[in-house]
């Protein structure tokens, strides 16, 4: 009777497993790590926590002994040392100037862009300095942990091209100007290559194509308009520098007896989903304006600062409702590099000397930045920035291994003050793996670096540099 019991247990405890294994879902990935940071509606902050992955899209996100219960996977990922969090979303900036890294530092703006920036553009920017321009800087991006980023310069179909090979998502703004430009000689034939960029990658998985009149201060009146009309034509983002420089704002108010915001408005150019980059002047009145016309920001504390255009008040406009993100802005002098874990850090530090508060924008709101606010400010919040069920798979692994790493007491805390760029380990970009273990997979880095030093000494020729 016992033996009978006995192989009662045994056929009963194999058709459970049989059943169990039987209700599993499969799916095409699970990752899991010793923490994940969802950035869901809680915030929530899951130690030994898992996400699994159909196609492109999360299926579930919890307790990694919840999600080996519920799912079978045809590839594991476990990082016990590590933090698995959202991808980073870079809201501002021009990926293609990696080319020109450094190449006229500790310059005020206006000189910048005029006496370097402007004649160096005209002199090397073709169709192919965008190609590897834009396939450095995702490489950089990627590496660093980047998963989405907005983009606005010239030749933006192959900006496009290079992203999608990389697997990178983009919000890319083909640049409007009032002046002949490296692509279009005219704002009209901007705009009308812009409309076919749109119809190509309408409803592209990765691209969200753009308009970028440059900003209020470059692209006359009746542009700004005509570019506002595109982009609500085809319900796309219109991209623009916003009250970036104290000069820029009291320009506006001398010429037009208002800010450079109200003076948008008062034209109609921030009616429709608009995306403005910088806001370090703006008044409270100005961040009125943005809340109610549902504007989104970029904050760029980094090309703040390096080109001491000022600080933006950052504090205000998130209290305010309006939803601001972060950005590298380009990497030719007003920031030298692409790496979204140093926004962080000093997006955060900049609003506590600046306000002489050390409460002032806390870890955990900085991170929320470069991912949820971010996808808020891209008009892109139902679709990533955080690791919910049916959202985007974009998310990416940072390793704790390294000395700075340890202790930890305070995920936030450690993402935004301690980690950096080099400590991502993998990067899934809409459910597609193109970082693992540190390595590229989409990119061919050797190439790609060896043509960046091409540039390198075709630029300083061309400018006469020594």
């Amino acid at each position: 009777m016992r033996s009978f019991c006995k192989l009662c247990f045994f056929a009963a405890g194999f058709a459970a497993a049989g059943a169990f294994a039987f209700a599993q879902t499969q799916v095409d990935a699970i990752w899991s790590a010793r923490y994940v940071v969802t950035m869901d509606a809680q915030h929530r902050v899951i130690e030994n926590g898992a996400v699994a992955i159909a196609g492109d899209h999360i299926v579930d996100a919890g307790p990694r002994a919840d999600i080996d219960k519920r799912y079978r996977a045809t590839l594991r990922v476990d990082r016990p040392d590590a933090i698995l969090a959202p991808g980073l979303i870079n809201t501002h900036t021009h990926a293609a100037m990696s080319l020109f890294r450094g190449i006229a530092d500790d310059r005020k703006l206006q000189d910048w862009l005029q006496k370097f920036i402007f004649p160096a553009e005209a002199k090397n920017v073709d169709r192919s300095f965008v190609e590897w321009g834009t396939r450095l800087a995702v490489a950089e991006m990627a590496l660093s942990g980047t998963t989405t980023f907005t983009d606005m310069y010239y030749f933006e179909d192959t900006v496009a091209q290079v992203t999608k090979q990389a697997g990178l998502r983009g919000v890319l703004g083909e640049t409007v100007i009032g002046f002949p430009a490296p692509d279009y000689k005219t704002p009209q034939a901007s705009l009308a290559a812009t409309e076919t960029f749109m119809k190509t990658y309408a409803n592209d998985p990765l691209i969200v194509p753009a308009v970028a009149p440059h900003a209020i201060y470059t692209v006359p009146d009746d542009v700004l308009k005509a570019a506002r009309a595109l982009a609500n034509r085809y319900q796309k983002p219109l991209l623009i520098h916003l009250d970036e420089t104290k000069t820029e704002h009291d320009e506006a108010l001398a010429k037009r007896k208002k800010t450079p915001t109200a003076a948008l408005d008062a034209l109609g150019i921030l009616t429709g989903w608009t995306v403005g980059a910088h806001g370090v002047w703006l008044t409270d009145a100005d961040i009125a304006i943005l809340k109610a016309r549902g504007t989104g920001l970029a904050h760029n504390p980094s090309s703040n600062m390096k080109l001491a255009s000022g600080v933006a008040p950052v504090g205000k406009i998130l209290k305010a409702g309006v939803a601001m993100g972060l950005g590298t802005d380009g990497v030719a002098g007003s920031n030298n590099d692409h790496d979204m874990m140093e926004e962080m850090d000093l997006a955060a530090k900049l609003q506590k000397v600046s306000t002489g508060d050390p409460e002032a924008l806390p870890a955990e709101q900085a991170f929320a930045m470069a991912t949820i606010t971010g996808a808020r400010a891209l008009g892109l919040e139902k679709l990533v920035g955080s690791l919910e069920k049916n959202k985007r798979a974009d998310m990416i692994i940072v390793s704790l291994a390294e000395p700075h790493a340890l202790p930890i007491y305070n995920v936030y805390s450690q993402l935004v003050y301690a980690l950096k760029g080099s400590d991502v380990t993998d990067v899934m970009v809409n459910g597609r793996p193109i970082v693992r273990d540190r390595k590229l997979l989409t990119v061919d880095l050797k190439t790609t670096m060896a043509k960046a030093a091409e540039y390198q000494e075709r630029v300083k020729k061309s400018l006469n540099l020594p």
